[in-house]
């Protein structure tokens, strides 16, 4: 079974030795189990190029199955080590980054005054992404928007106000709300959060579309490219809270909030740490942070 869970974690990190530091072995050791799985498959599953790695066809068509099995064997072990009683275990949660930045260290800090022995494994990433793992079983559980989780279970946890970001000295920045209308005449930087985008949605039911300029993974550099004047945008406030960066923050005009809700595919079948650990979330939904506050 480790040639699987090297196997997974190669394709997760796109490194050898990445994957050799997650699994505490050395690259060579790594290396020789994907050597073996490729024998026991009789093919060959990873490419090196001087570019990195990639994907066979072949290693596309055995990943997915590769990925269930040693999810599958994974929570076996997790199973047996709940009916020995054994404390401890490994929580995996698929998280978006301004909950990954507020949200979860306190929350990690005090679930282990309790329960020492829990280690967690955070993917960071975005509603599609997210969604995708719980489905595979990559992650015990993840935060989604509800409208992103269909098919998986979900507890709401928050609402949470998203607010405009506006480069220091903006003429937007002058007026205490800003208009959706007024947000669309801007250059606009867009965060990719998969297939669905909270910002976008609120902007088409308003029939706007905005004048989207940059495409953006992550929060924080959307806050910097916003900080050297090339657009505006539109993140949570959560994202916002302590963001530190010399930018100006407006509340919107219609209001936009997002619903943030903990989602997992069947609870009965998780590992006893990651229950507990969602049960302790939801029991504290209503110390979570609302996230930054316009005055």
């Amino acid at each position: 079974m480790t040639s699987y869970e090297a196997f997974v974690r190669v394709t997760e990190t796109g490194s050898f030795t990445k994957a050799a530091k997650s699994m505490g072995y050395t690259q060579s050791a790594v290396s020789q189990m994907i050597k073996s799985l490729e024998e026991e498959l009789d093919t060959t599953l990873i490419r090196r190029s001087k570019r990195g790695i990639e994907l066979s066809p072949d290693g596309e068509e055995f990943l997915p199955y590769i990925k269930n099995i040693y999810n599958a064997h994974r929570e076996l072990m997790e199973k047996r080590n709940e009916m020995r009683g054994l404390p401890g275990g490994l929580i995996r949660i698929g998280t978006l980054a301004s909950i990954s930045a507020n949200w979860l260290p306190p929350l990690m800090m005090e679930f282990r005054k309790k329960y020492p022995s829990v280690h967690f494994d955070l993917k960071q990433g975005e509603y599609t992404n997210i969604n995708g793992w719980i489905r595979e079983g990559s992650v015990d559980f993840g935060f989604l928007n509800p409208e992103t989780a269909e098919g998986l279970t979900t507890t709401l946890l928050k609402r949470d106000e998203m607010l405009a970001v506006l480069p220091r000295g903006h003429a937007l920045a002058e007026k205490s709300l800003v208009t959706l209308d007024e947000l669309a005449r801007e250059p606009y930087i867009l965060l990719d959060e998969g297939e669905f985008s909270e910002p976008l949605e609120f902007f088409h039911e308003n029939s706007l579309e905005p004048n989207t300029q940059y495409i953006v993974y992550d929060d924080y550099t959307i806050m910097s490219m916003v900080e050297q004047g090339l657009g505006v945008s539109v993140l949570s406030a959560l994202v916002l809270n302590r963001h530190g960066r010399d930018i100006e923050i407006r509340r919107i005009e219609p209001g936009l909030v997002r619903s943030i809700s903990v989602a997992y595919k069947n609870k009965g079948v998780l590992p006893i740490a990651a229950r507990y650990f969602i049960d302790f979330i939801t029991a504290r939904r209503k110390e979570l942070t609302s996230g930054y506050v316009c005055e």
